[in-house]
């Protein structure tokens, strides 16, 4: 199930990230690029989503709820 609250990303607030790394990132599907852009900028909200993550990885696959998850997909909107 797509998560709602990242719109299938995994992640929030990409509003925040540049369209260079947000091209490349959609263009490869590779979470690691946005996470290397967390990593290597300040002064931003970008984060993982906390419906599909626990702050350091993935329930299941970014983006997606994994239904064995206790979380609630449906809390997520």
């Amino acid at each position: 199930m797509i998560c709602t609250r990242c719109d299938g990303t995994g992640f929030l607030n990409l509003h925040q990230i540049d369209d260079e790394t947000l091209n490349r990132y959609d263009e490869t599907g590779d979470p690691q690029v946005i996470l290397d852009w967390i990593n290597t900028n300040c002064a931003h909200d970008v984060g993982l989503c906390d419906c599909c993550s626990d702050g350091e990885t993935w329930y299941h696959l970014p983006g997606e709820h994994d239904l064995s998850n206790p979380i609630d997909p449906l809390e997520c909107r």
